[in-house]
Parts: C-alpha cells; sequence; structure tokens
C-alpha cells in the first residue's frame, strides 16, 4: 500500500468525520471526530460479523502506518510549533514556575505515583508486572496532550490565567514525558546491568535543555531572516523551514525535538517579535497557514486515534486494568499538582480550584498512544496498550465534554472576561 493511498483515506475521512461533526453534533473538533471515528469503528467490527472485507482491509491500512513514528517523528513538532505561535508569551512568563513545577516535579512525580499504583493494581488482579514497566505506564499516561487541550479549553471558555498555566504546562510537559520515557525504556531494555544515575542526569539533561537551547537559537534565526524582509510568501515558507529542519537536526544530536519546536513557537510568536519582524498581512498569513496545519494534522490525528481499536487486543482483564486506571490516573494527577498549586498560588492569585480543575482538564490523547504503541512485547505492550487507549479515550469524550461544565460549577458566577 502507498503513501500516497494512505494518505489520501486519512484524509477522506477526516473531511467526512469533520462535515458530520459540523453538520450534525457540533462539539468541539478533536471530541466530535473521535466520537464519530469510535462509531465508526465499531459499526467495522460488528459488520465483520457478516462480511469481514472492510474490516480487514481498513485493519491493514491501520498496521501500514507506524503511528508512533508518525506522530512522534513528523505531526507531533508542527503541532507543538501551531500551538505555541498561539500561545500568549508575556502571560506565559508571568506564570512561568508554575507551570515549570507542573512540566517537571509534576510529571516525575505523577509517572511515579501512577507506576506503584498501577503495579499494587495488577497484583491484585492477579497478573503481577515488573515494577519498572509499572513505572513506564506512568510515563506514557502523565503527560497531558496539548493537542488534545488546546481546542477544548478555547470552547469551554476557561479564565485566561487557568488556560494559560493548563496550556503552558501541557506544552511543555509532553517533551518532559517523552524524554523520561525514554530513560526508562532505556533501564526496562537494559535489565541487571548496573544503572549509573550520572548517565541518566546527563540523557534527561541533554534532551531537555540542549533541546530548549536549540528551539532557542532556531527562533532566533527565523526571526532575524524574517525581519530582514517583507514578502509574506517567503516568510511563511521559512517558518515551515524552520520546524522541518530544527526537527531533523534535533533527531540527529539527539535532542528533544518536541521541547524545541515549543521554544520555536514562542520566540517566533512572540509580541515583540511580531511587531518587528511581521507587516500586518504576513502575521495573518503565517496564523492562518499554522492554524490550518494545525486544523488539518487535529483531524488526521484523532481519525487514527479512533481507528487504533481495530489493532488492539481485547482481553476482559485488559478492559478491566484500563477502567480501574482511570481514576488511578486522575487521583495521582491531582496529588503531583497539589504541591506546586499550594507554593505558587499566593503570589501569583491562582483560581479558586486550580488544581481540581487542571486534573479534570489534563486529557491524554495521541503522545500517550504513541508511547504505548514502542513498547516491546515483553514489556507487557498488549495490556499496557489497551489500558492506555481506555484512560485516553475516556480523557477525551469524558472529561473534554464535560470540561466546561466544571469550570462553571467550581467558579459559579465567573466572569471569564474579567480574568
Amino acid at each position: 500500500m502507498n503513501y500516497y493511498l494512505i494518505i489520501s483515506g486519512l484524509i477522506f475521512l477526516a473531511a467526512v468525520f469533520g462535515y458530520l461533526n459540523v453538520r450534525f453534533l457540533k462539539l468541539p473538533t478533536t471530541i466530535g471526530l473521535m466520537f464519530i471515528t469510535l462509531v465508526y469503528t465499531l459499526g467495522v467490527l460488528g459488520l465483520s460479523f457478516f462480511d469481514d472485507t472492510l474490516l480487514r482491509a481498513e485493519a491493514r491500512l491501520i498496521r501500514e502506518i507506524d503511528f508512533e513514528m508518525v506522530l512522534m517523528d513528523y505531526m507531533l513538532s508542527f503541532l507543538l510549533f501551531a500551538g505555541a505561535l498561539h500561545t500568549n508569551f508575556q502571560q506565559l512568563r508571568a506564570h512561568r514556575w508554575p507551570i515549570i513545577a507542573f512540566a517537571t516535579l509534576g510529571v516525575l512525580t505523577s509517572t511515579f505515583l501512577i507506576g506503584t499504583a498501577t503495579f499494587y493494581l495488577l497484583q491484585l488482579l492477579g497478573a503481577p508486572v515488573a515494577y519498572v514497566y509499572c513505572l513506564l505506564f506512568g510515563a506514557i499516561i502523565s503527560p497531558t496532550d496539548p493537542i488534545a487541550v488546546l481546542g477544548i479549553l478555547k470552547q469551554a471558555e476557561a479564565p485566561k490565567k487557568l488556560e494559560i498555566k493548563i496550556v503552558g504546562e501541557s506544552l511543555f510537559n509532553d517533551g518532559v514525558g517523552v524524554v523520561l520515557f525514554l530513560t526508562l525504556f532505556s533501564i526496562a531494555s537494559a535489565p541487571g546491568e548496573d544503572i549509573d544515575p550520572l548517565a541518566i542526569l546527563e540523557l534527561f539533561g541533554l534532551e531537555v535543555f540542549g533541546g530548549l537551547l536549540l528551539g532557542l537559537v532556531i527562533g532566533w534565526i527565523t526571526y532575524q531572516l524574517m525581519k530582514s524582509i517583507d514578502d509574506f510568501s517567503v516568510e511563511v515558507i521559512l517558518t515551515l523551514a524552520a520546524v522541518m529542519g530544527g526537527t531533523v537536526v534535533a533527531q540527529q544530536f539527539h535532542l528533544s525535538a518536541p521541547l524545541a519546536m515549543v521554544a520555536a513557537g514562542l520566540v517566533v510568536g512572540n509580541d515583540r517579535v511580531r511587531a518587528s519582524a511581521m507587516s500586518e498581512t504576513t502575521e495573518q498569513y503565517v496564523d492562518k497557514f499554522w492554524e490550518l496545519i494545525d486544523i488539518l494534522l487535529n483531524a488526521i490525528l484523532f481519525v487514527l486515534i479512533g481507528m487504533e481499536m481495530l489493532v488492539l487486543t481485547y482481553e476482559g482483564s485488559y478492559l478491566l486494568a484500563g477502567l480501574l486506571a482511570i481514576p488511578i490516573v486522575l487521583l495521582c494527577r491531582y496529588a503531583s499538582l497539589w504541591l506546586p498549586v499550594k507554593v505558587f498560588e499566593r503570589k501569583l492569585d491562582f483560581v479558586p480550584h486550580t488544581d481540581a480543575i487542571m486534573t479534570w482538564g489534563g486529557l491524554r490523547g495521541g503522545i500517550s498512544i504513541a508511547l504505548a504503541l514502542s513498547l516491546a512485547p515483553e514489556m507487557n505492550r498488549e495490556m499496557f496498550l489497551v489500558m492506555t487507549y481506555v484512560v485516553v479515550v475516556f480523557s477525551i469524550l469524558v472529561q473534554g465534554l464535560t470540561i466546561e461544565r466544571v469550570i462553571r460549577r467550581l467558579l459559579p458566577g465567573t466572569k471569564v472576561e474579567a480574568l
């Protein structure tokens, strides 16, 4: 099956499902696409009891796609750059310390808590798994997904100073989560070997800080090039080249490409950079171009997530573990946010119930599924993939659909515009 056919099929499904959502369901794009794809996939599975031709064709299509490579190596850089480009840099800077705490200490704490709780849960279910593999699951499910969070929060009308914390955290914590996952993966892949804490710290620091530094350099170079000309078409291409070239460089030097693209996007999207490097026409074209890229890739991504159902291994114990993991993940996220919120809430005048709203608004998405797909078979890949999928579907469909009501219930009478 050639790549053109695969891409054509995915865009066709995204277009049809997107139309059905806008025309009839009118749900947020990510939720609507995921819901329709799940219903469609269940329909294909049901039809397979009578004629499995369509099921075999679609299962073959999904197996042809390396979801982990497509998302982590290609799509994620574009999506994170687009998200960072439209994030208010001044607000982000004002809340930088709690965001850093959420994205680092929060992810580390959540990974440990979820991994430990999962270890004992699986023992109770009679399916004991090595502790390091449970920590891998914690690293998989701890990062919140900026791709899922951004679109839903806009429609939920979250207070701005709350929205910037959730969005800022989700932009950075996926990069930290990926690096943490890779570190744990290298430990789990070499059981019995001596663990060198300094080597692990060096790997973590190189990926995180090296990625951020690379992104800042790429953003600055892009800014200087855009500042020296006034041609909207070339300037749009410069931003595209920054993402594609920057991702290649990050991968070659084993730096975090997601964090690099977040840093580059924040530099190029900064209000001061926009004012000095972009004309009004250029700014409009750059924003619209990246908005379109964001919408298109989001549509394809959530269609892919829904269709991954076709290649899951369905076992009752896996599904039960996934359902029981939902409250564990939510409780552990709340616990991981508690300390940073208490430390910073007075100094930065946090919105009431910030920790509760951030817990419910911390959605999981494609990044978690991509990491689960990259597990080796001996790491209980099939079980953790099903558990991850259950948590992700609950996160997007249930939490995503109810986050607006949660915000309004916890912040009654709040005037969104005043915040």
